[in-house]
């Protein structure tokens, strides 16, 4: 079983930048595949990026691809969000998530294959 906690958000411009940490207690951080999701207001919780088991395989959103680089540091146990050149429409409640996975290159992109959740940062772009 794993905890997660996130955190890094806040109030932006647009243009600006935010990086969202996610730690994870627990061990074994390394089985995990992980990602972030975020849910705006009024709206359903949808994907934004994913990274494997292993830091080589990733997804984007394509709303997202080429702002928003997922990483992580197995070592800290925590996964991180880079947001650059964010827009208003970005405005929402970011989640991290965490799957228990055997496969070190697998990345998840539906929400209902993750397991475990962190309980969510604010992220606020304003224009």
């Amino acid at each position: 079983q794993v905890q997660l906690v996130g955190s890094g958000g806040g109030l932006v411009q647009a243009g600006g930048s935010l990086r969202l940490s996610c730690t994870a207690s627990g061990r074994s951080f390394s089985t995990y595949a992980m990602g972030w999701f975020r849910q705006a207001p009024g709206k359903e919780r949808e994907f934004v990026a994913a990274i494997s088991r292993s830091t080589g395989y990733f997804g984007y959103a394509d709303s997202v691809k080429g702002r928003f680089t997922i990483s992580r540091d197995n070592a800290k146990n925590a996964v991180y969000l880079q947001m650059n050149s964010l827009k208003p429409e970005d405005t929402a409640i970011y989640y991290c998530a965490a799957v228990s996975t055997p496969l070190s290159t697998s990345v998840y992109y539906i929400a209902d294959e993750y397991r475990y959740w962190g309980q969510g940062t604010q992220v606020t772009v304003s224009s």
